[in-house]
């Protein structure tokens, strides 16, 4: 029986999306003033890269619980930068509608990996018993 290789953190789509997204982020955010950036850019930025961060250190457990509570942690800062804080930009008028939809598309599509991968962990398991 032929030994699966490793994929690097790197390498997975899922955490390429969600840098993507945290690239896009960066640049909505370095726009704006003091006090956006307090009031709203903090929290916008923070929700968006901790997606990326919860992929990176459950990728990183060893036990497949363990992995699936970050990966749960990451979908749900997806749904807080995607459903409520870049929603509350365009809003504002503190994003533009290119930035705003250049985000979407990218969380639409990291929303679905990242489901996938969810459950791709738990089908590895119940294949491994």
């Amino acid at each position: 029986m032929e030994k699966s290789k490793y994929i690097l953190l790197k390498d997975l789509e899922v955490y390429q999306l969600a840098r993507e997204l945290s690239k896009i982020g960066w640049e909505i955010y370095q726009v704006f003033d003091w006090e956006t950036k307090k009031i709203i850019g903090f929290q916008f930025i923070e929700a968006t890269d901790s997606i990326g961060a919860n992929i990176s250190e459950g990728y990183k457990r060893f036990h497949y619980l363990d992995r699936i509570k970050f990966y749960y942690n990451a979908r749900a800062s997806l749904g807080e930068a995607d459903d409520h804080w870049i929603e509350l930009l365009l809003e504002r008028n503190k994003t533009t509608k290119e930035k705003y939809l250049k985000f979407k598309e990218i969380a639409k599509k990291l929303s679905i990996k990242l489901s996938n991968f969810i459950s791709a962990v738990y089908k590895a398991k119940e294949g491994n018993k």
